[in-house]
């Protein structure tokens, strides 16, 4: 389903057939309502991917210099007409020896409308022609480097309050950009200029005023540093709006919920875990103050709208996992895309609401992502890969992919695999003869879809299961059946592109996301039952997972030397180095595989990457992090982002570390975390205190901040011990993100000087505990701890007073 993208003519609009006007296009001025909001644009439209072969070309005869390149997405233009470099020094070079434009094109593997520009343009011999003869043009795979992306989707987003992928941008040989757009089609249409006459229009223009535009384009660079730029007037936040900042965020959230369907905001939905996780976290704090009804209602609607996430055709029913964003209001029809980034948060969400709750419902869905992407994402040296495209053959054979033919199906296809169980599945999955893409207008607007059915659950199992004089068990065991013929089935079918780059960031996100449920899930009810695609396995294998994708990491993307981070791998190391959000990211996960594993190993590759993460990225003058290290000159602008949106910000993920580094060490080292995170927090508070909606993380950071200490649970005892495990899966019975679990084994000598280095009171307990108990626990807050108990029924009244 392609997705009306509003950025298509932003850079059209400025055309006209006067030569004159052209000029409003050429030396545009940055507005300062779209300055002061671009964070804000969250919704980048992404469109439906394309799919090619597994190397990621087309197949067909004669490369250009891309065909060197490791990125599925500059491997996809490999054979184009067009002479693409990749971004680097060659081709600055060039373009400053023909002092001719930069032609800057920005993409991923698995975007729609960059497949459909390729074919209509870059595969055009005319276009190629015009592109070759007048400007040196450059390929940016966008998830291999996000900051280039980052400088000239800014440009886009500031001077037309919008912007999306492909993104077009024209730049002088300085990398100064001039002009800029999204998707541009090849011919004029509906008064608006074709992609050749945007070149023609821009060879003409450098031609006739290129001293004028140089110009321009040092200005609007200049602009932009000094509009984004941003530095703490103190060192911390006041106590009055940590308290208030997440009230007013929830508060705003709330406005925007949508009772019928669930979710925050219109058509499209965009699932958005950050909101999720600020509203479960707001629960609990209303919880504590007594607030009952408040918080009943903040978990209502957080429930609803995971409900309504999994029982719509966002939520892939046959294979697992959720597709990147519903095109209309009820999550029915999506845009097919399969993303990393989602799968994992999406998860975590899951989790955290199941946490709380103890409903099965929630822990299957949890199970439903992480066994997707055990299945279908996780590769044997053990990365996670980046995504799945939403477009593929509908047949072999066929020369054009559709968006969704992989997962969409004919009311007959169904009638024909089910055989006597067709009625029960059709009717729950409200599959019709004509196509059930009619729920709402916005669903399929071009009839795509027309005769097609995305799964879709109207009504909720329970309801179903009673029509159809089934218990909800018997009922569930059918549509699992049912699901699994139907994955045969569309097994056979092309598959999507896989984009198999494994990116460290989103790899974070992932670990976090296994960590965590190898303990959460152990509080399942026994008679928990379990269908297709959920697997059911063990919870400690996916702790199996979050080590071996952490393993994989520190094996390929991580210099020992340098305690330096690649940022990704696809047949090696990218060329890119590490951003803030690999390390931030990472960091995160690492501290999760740590409390919920109990390794110490990775607490300690944890504290070194926040010494070079601070090293590269921290301004100890202005407070917080830059998204890069500084040291590329071709990367014009050095930002501090903040907005939480699909992926949370750097610098939100970055104070929620701090704030669990500084309760895990001891001493001036616990201090120096703290004071880091207050003064990153106060660099933002304008944003926090304005816009609080947009950073919800950063809001939960703030009032985790304001505590006086986290809650310590110290386990000391034999880890393989069974009253170990019992004790520490007590230790996660409760949703707590104040908490910090530690483990530790007295006998265990690299535990114990670690500890004792690094906060002497953990290795204290560990030495005063009785070497006759297989497990003590300790619960520790405000500098006060309770005393050891050894038993988990005891551990739980200590940690639910």
């Amino acid at each position: 389903m392609a997705f009306p993208h509003r950025g298509a003519y932003s850079l059209s609009r400025f055309f006209s057939s006067s030569p004159s006007s052209s000029t409003l296009l050429l030396f545009p001025r940055l507005r300062s309502s779209s300055l002061s909001r671009f964070p804000l644009c969250t919704r980048l439209l992404h469109k439906s991917p394309m799919a090619t072969s597994s190397d990621g070309s087309d197949g067909l005869k004669g490369s250009n210099r891309l065909a060197k390149e490791h990125s599925p997405y500059l491997l996809q233009h490999a054979h184009n007409p067009v002479d693409w470099y990749p971004w680097g020094e060659e081709a600055f070079e060039k373009a400053r020896k023909k002092n001719v434009p930069i032609f800057l094109s920005i993409g991923y593997s698995t975007c729609h409308w960059c497949h459909v520009m390729e074919v209509e343009s870059f595969e055009n011999e005319e276009v190629a022609k015009l592109l070759n003869d007048w400007f040196v043009s450059i390929k940016v795979d966008r998830e291999e480097r996000p900051d280039v992306d980052k400088v000239y989707m800014t440009f886009v987003q500031a001077l037309y309050g919008g912007g999306g992928w492909p993104l077009s941008v024209f730049l002088s040989p300085n990398l100064k950009p001039l002009m800029g757009g999204t998707y541009f089609p090849p011919d004029d249409k509906y008064g608006r200029p074709g992609f050749k006459t945007v070149l023609r229009r821009v060879k003409e223009a450098w031609d006739e005023k290129r001293e004028m535009l140089e110009s321009s384009g040092d200005q609007v660079i200049n602009q932009l540093n000094e509009a984004l730029f941003n530095s703490a007037k103190s060192a911390k936040i006041s106590d009055d709006l940590a308290s208030q900042c997440l009230k007013k965020c929830v508060d705003q959230l709330a406005s925007s919920y949508d009772p019928k369907f669930g979710g925050f905001g219109p058509a499209p939905k965009f699932p958005r875990p950050v909101e999720v996780f600020a509203m479960v976290y707001e629960h609990t704090k209303l919880l504590e103050r007594g607030e009952n009804g408040e918080a009943r209602d903040a978990m209502k609607m957080v429930g609803h709208t995971l409900e309504c996430m999994a029982r719509g055709g966002v939520h892939d029913h046959v294979g697992g996992g959720f597709h990147r964003y519903s095109v209309d209001e009820c999550w029915h029809v999506p845009h097919f895309e399969k993303m990393l980034y989602d799968q994992a948060q999406i998860a975590n969400a899951y989790l955290d609401v199941f946490s709380i709750t103890q409903d099965g419902f929630y822990s299957s869905m949890a199970r439903d992502v992480l066994d997707y992407l055990r299945l279908e994402m996780v590769g044997e040296d053990g990365g996670v890969y980046s995504a799945e495209d939403a477009d593929s053959f509908e047949h072999d054979g066929d020369e054009r992919k559709k968006e969704g033919a992989f997962y969409v199906w004919t009311s007959q296809e169904i009638d024909e695999i089910l055989g006597e169980d067709t009625n029960l599945f059709k009717d729950h999955y409200y599959v019709k003869q004509s196509g059930n893409c009619d729920l709402s207008r916005r669903s399929d607007p071009h009839g795509e879809f027309k005769g097609k059915n995305v799964l879709f659950e109207r009504r909720p199992l329970a309801h179903m299961a009673s029509k159809h004089g089934l218990s909800v068990e018997e009922y569930s065991r059918v549509l699992g059946a049912c699901r699994k013929k139907l994955f045969d089935v569309r097994a056979k079918r092309p598959r999507p592109h896989l984009d198999d780059k494994v990116i460290v960031s989103w790899n974070g996100l992932a670990i976090s996301a296994f960590a965590r449920a190898s303990q959460i899930l152990k509080l399942e009810s026994e008679n928990t039952g379990f269908y297709f695609p959920i697997v059911g396995c063990d919870p400690s294998e996916y702790l199996t997972v979050a080590e071996k994708a952490a393993s994989f990491i520190r094996t390929n993307l991580y210099d020992q030397t340098t305690r330096r981070l690649q940022h990704s791998f696809r047949n090696g190391p990218s060329k890119a180095p590490g951003f803030l959000d690999d390390y931030a990211f990472l960091i995160s996960g690492l501290l999760d595989v740590f409390e919920y594993g109990g390794k110490l190993e990775w607490l300690k590759w944890a504290v070194q990457l926040q010494d070079t993460q601070d090293e590269l990225f921290l301004d100890r003058e202005g407070g917080g992090y830059f998204n890069t290290a500084g040291d590329d000159p071709s990367v014009l602008l050095r930002v501090k982002e903040d907005h939480d949106g699909a992926e949370p910000s750097g610098n939100s993920v970055s104070a929620l570390n701090l704030i669990r580094l500084a309760s895990l060490v001891g001493g001036a080292k616990s201090e120096v975390y703290r004071s880091t995170a207050e003064h990153l927090l106060a660099v933002f508070e304008t944003r926090l205190t304005e816009q609080s909606v947009a950073v919800p993380l950063m809001c939960c950071a703030a009032d985790m901040l304001s505590n006086p200490s986290r809650k310590q649970v110290v386990l000391v005892g034999v880890k393989d011990s069974t009253q170990f495990k019992e004790v520490l899966m007590t230790s996660f019975a409760s949703y707590d993100y104040n908490r910090t679990v530690i483990q530790i084994d007295p006998k265990n000598t690299e535990e114990m000087e670690f500890w004792e280095e690094n906060n002497p009171n953990i290795s204290h307990m560990a030495r005063s505990g009785s070497s006759d108990e297989p497990v003590v626990a300790h619960v520790c807050q405000n500098f006060t701890c309770s005393p050891p108990v050894t038993s988990s029924d005891r551990l739980n009244k200590l940690l639910n007073k």
